[in-house]
């Protein structure tokens, strides 16, 4: 088994309650850079359920993983302090360090890529991180060399963070770059690194059910049955941590995460029988792994089976085991091809070796099995066809197993298919789902294809066009027709619609109109999910598909007779409109009743402006933050308004989105726009409002003109959630509504619909809208203590970005102990840049950032803000002018 030493994590420079890592010898050889696993996140904390597995691993069997973290959350909210920007990433990566560490983790690999506000969009994601974000993580995983990768969830599902999918979406396709040559080429010419081919990959979750207790794993029942889900359970005790469940240690490693509001997390049962699994989803393997069902496939060990350790009768470790189809999707009674390819390990042979292709019931698998004798570091391989019966079942996946026997052990690999007739129907994806689905087909993974349900939402009572995309995957030109089969509540402008002529390979659209019918049934979360059915008829059979309608609620907002007086009373006559109900839960815990958390809400305009008038019950009022700390305003009690000004924006970076606190430290209301268009002073907006015991109200007037866009008075976006908090720690528990759903602060498809009967907007303001202003600005690992001691502990260049040449690099040589300063000798082979921290066992005790103009001895002084303890060192970064790093540390004599 592979052991691995590695490291990039950092502390603030004013984080002095940070113990300081061991100082190394000057000059040490840095020990070789070799992990066995590497877990793919977006923030600190996204690890943070999968510290049982980790630290399972660790104990048991000396697995060393690092985690990579593309950002340090420096959007995220503080309910610890006024830290923001960079000084919360400090805060947020420290919080890390220590979690992680209860699960042996040492390494955690910060990309000082920009973390900006939620947001449940990949494609804004990835055009905030850039392009570069991938190369650093191929650097990344090309130099640790870990045999198992661990991700998140790369799919648009419901309320998912488009940054953790862009994550999980840059570890699988680092996957397969770090082993491709012609990926990143410069990192193995310049750079010395060789191409690495990872053993396994895997999602950190499954969809499907479970039962708690120590079955856990084993009671696993995939939505996919094809699907290979393991399950780690977390009711096992740690030996070296007194007999306390891993659970038990994750839960107090979650709760290092202060800043998030994790410190007031509960504590687990204390029954393991009431502890369930971490659960894994396999992507792919390139070496053999359990069999689904067999006792193997249940142990703690599964994912590491074939990778890093070998259960009894398995192939030596080091085989290779691959099968391929030759297409995804097969079609009944169509014969295709699938290869499996066995290398044995390049010093042990597999000798006299077999392979059995196994399929569904009733598909016809032909073909010899034989691979010959496998002598080390050699190949053989087996092709076979396949073909499924006329009977087997349109859009079902099905599993495609090679069993490999040899002369030293057996193995196990599969595959999934999909089966497919002629053509396909589907309800038209939502543009985040389409760009997915695209990424898996481009990217080759066609198993993470179809992991999200297609839904459009409609307005109660309203129409809208639904598109069916008709997609002909046959050799030959189809026709044929399209049904749809809606709920009671639903109407068509037609039942079925033909398509025609449609050749090998294209695509076509089948409009319909739908129109709710009934008012009367539920929106939102309350039950607003319609499934319904879609059925397109080809010449050799039908496909069905069940996608969904989501009801989202409507008004119509009426015009005033005059302005309202923005002053906190809702005065007679002002707001004509229908009371919104906002009392639904979209999230957090539900409402002990009307008294703790509910609200009513009130819309109308006047010539350009939005007049809202929002009435909220609530028994306990939150932390009374700064008006300076008005931005993080889920951390307390607030109102928040959302607006789409045409009801088509992807994401919320093309909206306007304003929260105010009804209450704050100094006394009066504040508001501020945040994860939208424009971050920053709610300019233009009037706000007033007026508490009394139990309950605030919150008036406010928005200028149309500050809308990132002319209104289209027939279809705005609109939605007005509240956030409840009943403590003082600075955390909110209950998340509120109009149109409620899991993360629709970051959702505008599914916000309410406005109609504004009469109002146009003047003729020249423009539907486009700007450019939007997000934050842009992340910690750097040069100005991070711990990243830089742990580059040192390492020898790695930092951020996942390229070391610096030797001809351009720059050391601290000397270290010297003054009265009030410590004194620094820099010795540098050209111009660049030296960031200086003087560190000991408490944290840090000074810090200086050196310019250097060019080559030779430089000496300085770095003052101290307080004494130094014990074990003092000065750690330095160093950046030269082309961009590479270098860290170096010295003992402080």
């Amino acid at each position: 088994m592979k052991r691995s030493l590695y490291a990039l994590v950092a502390v603030a420079a004013a984080l002095a309650f940070v113990p300081a890592a061991p100082a190394l010898a000057e000059h040490a050889p840095a020990p070789p850079i070799d992990l066995d696993a590497l877990f793919v996140g977006a923030h600190p904390d996204d690890e943070a359920f999968s510290l049982s597995t980790l630290g399972q691993w660790n104990e048991d069997h000396k697995i060393r993983a690092g985690v990579v973290t593309v950002t340090r959350g420096e959007g995220g909210g503080n309910a610890v302090g006024p830290e923001e920007g960079p000084a919360l990433g400090l805060l947020r990566e420290a919080e890390e360090r220590t979690a992680v560490g209860k699960a042996g983790v040492r390494e955690v690999f910060n990309l000082d890529d920009v973390d900006f506000y939620y947001t449940v969009s990949a494609p804004l994601t990835d055009q905030i991180w850039g392009d570069d974000t991938l190369e650093k993580v191929v650097r990344v995983v090309r130099q640790t060399r870990p045999e198992v990768m661990l991700t998140m969830d790369p799919a648009p599902s419901p309320g998912n963070h488009g940054n953790h999918q862009q994550a999980a979406r840059l570890a699988v396709e680092a996957f397969y770059a770090a082993a491709d040559p012609k990926a990143f080429p410069e990192q193995l010419t310049r750079e010395g690194l060789r191409p690495f081919a990872p053993a396994r990959l895997f999602l950190g979750g499954g969809r499907g059910t479970s039962q708690v207790g120590p079955t856990c794993a084993a009671t696993f029942r995939p939505t996919n049955p094809a699907q290979n889900v393991y399950g780690v359970w977390s009711g096992r005790p740690s030996q070296s941590q007194g007999g306390k469940t891993w659970a038990t240690i994750e839960r107090e490693a979650q709760r290092s995460y202060a800043s998030q509001g994790w410190a007031v997390f509960p504590d687990v049962p204390s029954d393991p029988a009431q502890l369930g699994c971490d659960f894994f989803t396999q992507v792919d393997s390139r070496v053999p792994f359990p069999e689904p069902g067999s006792a193997a496939a249940t142990a703690p060990t599964a994912i590491l089976d074939g990778a890093l350790t070998r259960a009894a009768g398995t192939v030596p470790l080091g085989t290779l085991l691959d099968l391929r189809p030759s297409t995804f999707d097969v079609r009944p009674r169509t014969a295709f091809t699938v290869k499996v390819t066995a290398t044995a390990p390049s010093g042990e042979p597999l000798g006299r070796s077999s392979a059995v292709l196994r399929a569904p019931q009733g598909w016809v698998v032909s073909g010899s099995g034989d691979l010959g004798r496998i002598a080390q570091g050699r190949t053989g391989s087996a092709t076979f066809t396949v073909t499924p019966p006329q009977g087997a079942s349109a859009g079902d996946r099905a599993r495609l197993a090679a069993t490999l026997t040899t002369e030293r052990g057996r193995g196990y690999t599969d595959r999934q298919v999909e089966v497919s007739p002629a053509v396909r129907g589907g309800q038209q994806l939502l543009p985040q789902v389409a760009q997915y689905e695209k990424w898996t087909a481009e990217l080759g993974v066609p198993q993470l294809r179809g992991l999200v349900t297609p839904v459009l939402t409609l307005p109660s009572g309203g129409s809208r066009q639904v598109g069916v995309v008709v997609t002909n995957v046959s050799g030959t030109t189809q026709s044929g027709t399209v049904r749809l089969e809606l709920p009671a509540g639903f109407t068509a402008d037609r039942a079925e619609a033909p398509y025609s002529g449609l050749a090998a390979g294209a695509s076509t659209t089948v409009p319909f109109t739908v129109t709710n019918s009934d008012t009367s049934l539920k929106t939102s979360n309350q039950g607003g999910d319609y499934a319904y059915t879609i059925t397109t008829t080809s010449a050799d059979g039908s496909s069905v598909s069940k996608p969904a309608l989501e009801l989202v609620p409507a008004a119509a907002i009426p015009q005033a007779a005059a302005a309202p007086a923005v002053d906190g009373v809702e005065g007679d006559g002002e707001y004509a409109g229908p009371a919104l109900d906002i009392s639904r839960l979209w999230e957090g815990t539900a409402c002990s009743s009307a008294a703790d958390c509910s609200g009513t809400a009130k819309v109308s305009w006047r010539d350009d402006t939005l007049f809202l008038m929002v009435h909220v019950k609530d028994d306990v009022v939150g932390t009374r933050l700064p008006a300076s700390d008005c931005k993080r305003h889920w951390r307390t009690d607030s109102v928040e308004v959302t607006l789409d000004p045409r009801g088509t924006s992807e994401n919320t970076s093309t909206t306007f989105k304003a929260a105010v606190l009804p209450v704050t430290a100094e006394g009066p209301p504040c508001a501020l726009r945040d994860a939208d268009n424009h971050q920053g002073p709610a300019t233009g907006m009037r706000v007033a409002s007026k508490v009394s015991a139990g309950a605030y109200d919150v008036e406010m007037a928005i200028p149309m003109e500050t809308l990132p866009g002319a209104v289209d008075p027939a279809h705005l976006g609109l939605n007005i959630l509240v956030y409840d908090s009943d403590t003082q720690d600075k955390t909110g528990q209950t998340r509120i509504g109009w149109s409620t759903w899991g993360g629709v602060q970051g959702d505008p498809y599914r916000w309410g619909v406005a109609t504004l009967p009469g109002y146009q907007p003047p003729a020249d303001r423009p539907t486009t809208p700007p450019d939007p202003v997000i934050p842009d600005t992340g910690l750097s690992s040069l100005d991070s203590p711990q990243s830089l001691e742990q580059a040192v502990r390492v020898h790695l260049p930092l951020a996942g970005g390229p070391a610096a040449k030797e001809s351009e690099s720059g050391r601290v040589v000397s270290a010297t102990s003054g009265r009030n300063a410590v004194k620094v000798t820099l010795r540098a082979n050209t111009a660049g840049k030296a960031h200086l921290f003087v560190r000991d066992d408490q944290g840090t005790a000074g810090g200086r950032v050196v310019t250097v103009s060019g080559k030779g001895t430089t000496t300085v002084t770095v003052p101290l803000t307080r004494a130094t303890g014990g074990h003092p060192t000065v750690v330095a970064g160093w950046q030269a002018t082309s961009g590479g790093t270098l860290a170096s540390q010295v003992r402080v004599r």
